[in-house]
């Protein structure tokens, strides 16, 4: 393909991209297709010469689209939202155009300067202190497994990099069982292993990490010649919205030289609101704090804001420069490959970039605000509906309800099939003490209160069937 091809499909993809955004509510939600169907519709060896762009993009149409879940569907009510604002999308087609390798300083100086901007914004508009300085990583997966990494290293005094865990004393980390199963993997992948992730139990109407069961166990496991090491803490996590008492939880941490990293995935993007702050009062006494400006803020994915208190931990741990890697002559730079696992990196901080100047951060603090709002009332209705149990009250926009009665488990899983089978909306199920639930939250940027009254609609109608 050249240049000249390229616009013109270009224009005819943007065309496409506006209509499809424009007529979602059109399509249903989830899939509706049968495991391999798309395999099987697409050949099985790759094609000698060139095809043509229009026959590639029929193909496109006729296998890829009906298989497709559409995660920016306005009545995305399932998991967390991955959202895409549309000035969020024109930045990462322009970053796409760009391609530029953004691992150090000087292979893009434009990038690692805007990267460190756009982090000072996202932690004042999020009420962080000056304290804390940000990376954007590419999920809070990998910013939980740097943590972890940061942890092992600090409490085996800096030597499991070049030693390795052989000999070492077993280092514990510590978190509730609300926490994300990231943070289960990345025990794995940083080699603590996971009888060494101790999972402690909750407590209060938050579901938060009981504070003095986390005093015991640090201090059972340093009479026992174990090395405790750090804590993850919860702020708005996926099953339930569980937030543990961030301060509390430092508190302990503090007494035992702990290090604290506050996993606020998806509840970190509404803290530009000041009035839910209350979620992570405290946070400004952790080491780390991870948010996906992916989830709530609009940004498209991937983008996670990782702020780190001391970051020299974290380059101490992951840098490594051969010479090749060296910048010379440009003293006092960043290089944020040395902040991140991974060597190669984005350009993410273009997206943030244009994203908060095109919406502004009074629009996007009206959209978090619209979704808390919806969602609060839509549980107050289903509150008032004979045969649904309200099981975990609103945090942000996220709450949990079921069917009462008897068989209520295969009931509820059986309303929850109906729902997604129906398309009208999509939500996605999990467990409160045993229990199967169903989950809902609004976070879509384009869901509107429209849509959530038809989510009450859909539930009641297929709850009655059940």
């Amino acid at each position: 393909m050249d240049w000249e091809t390229f616009e013109g499909w270009g224009r005819r993809i943007a065309a496409w991209a506006a209509d499809y955004r424009g007529t979602l509510r059109e399509r249903p939600v989830r899939a509706p297709l049968a495991p391999g169907a798309t395999r099987a519709a697409l050949p099985a060896r790759p094609p000698e010469t060139a095809e043509a762009m229009e026959d590639i993009w029929a193909d496109f149409e006729r296998i890829v689209m009906p298989g497709i879940t559409h995660w920016q569907h306005p009545r995305f009510f399932a998991y967390f939202p991955a959202n895409a604002a549309p000035a969020s999308v024109l930045a990462e087609w322009i970053t796409a155009a760009l391609a530029p390798q953004c691992m150090l300083w000087q292979t893009s100086p434009a990038a690692t300067e805007m990267e460190t901007r756009m982090m000072e914004w996202l932690a004042e508009a999020t009420g962080l202190p000056p304290a804390f300085r940000g990376v954007v990583q590419d999920s809070a997966s990998s910013a939980t497994l740097a943590a972890l990494l940061v942890m092992r290293e600090r409490a085996l005094g800096w030597t499991g990099n070049a030693q390795g865990l052989a000999g070492q004393p077993a280092v514990r980390v510590y978190c509730s069982g609300e926490a994300h199963s990231s943070v289960e993997r990345a025990a794995w992948i940083a080699g603590i292993g996971r009888e060494n992730l101790v999972t402690l139990p909750v407590r209060g109407a938050r579901r938060g990490l009981d504070a003095e069961a986390l005093e015991r166990a640090i201090l059972r496991d340093a009479a026992a010649g174990l090395r405790p090491a750090g804590v993850v803490a919860c702020t708005g996590a996926t099953g339930t919205g569980a937030s543990d008492d961030v301060a509390a939880v430092c508190a302990v941490a503090e007494r035992h030289g702990l290090f604290v990293h506050v996993d606020a995935a998806w509840a970190g993007s509404a803290m530009i609101c000041p009035e839910f702050r209350h979620l992570w009062a405290g946070v400004e006494r952790a080491d780390s704090v991870v948010f996906n400006p992916h989830k709530w803020l609009g940004a498209q994915f991937d983008c996670a804001a990782h702020f780190l208190k001391a970051p020299e931990d974290l380059t101490r741990t992951l840098a490594i420069q051969p010479e090749y890697l060296r910048t010379h002559g440009a003293d006092g730079v960043v290089d944020y490959s040395e902040w991140s696992i991974p060597l190669g990196r984005r350009f993410r901080a273009l997206k943030l970039w244009v994203l908060i100047r095109a919406e502004g951060l009074s629009g996007l603090r009206a959209m978090i605000r619209d979704h808390v709002r919806w969602s609060a009332a839509l549980c107050a209705r289903l509150r008032a509906v004979p045969g649904i149990e309200i099981v975990t009250e609103p945090v942000l926009s996220l709450f949990t309800f079921r069917l009462s009665g008897e068989d209520a488990d295969a009931r509820t899983l059986a309303l929850l099939q109906r729902i997604n089978d129906d398309g009208r909306i999509y939500l996605t199920p999990t467990k409160v003490d045993g229990r199967q639930v169903i989950r809902f939250q609004a976070g879509a940027v384009e869901t509107t209160a429209e849509d959530v009254e038809t989510a009450f609609d859909v539930i009641t109608e297929l709850a009655r069937e059940v």
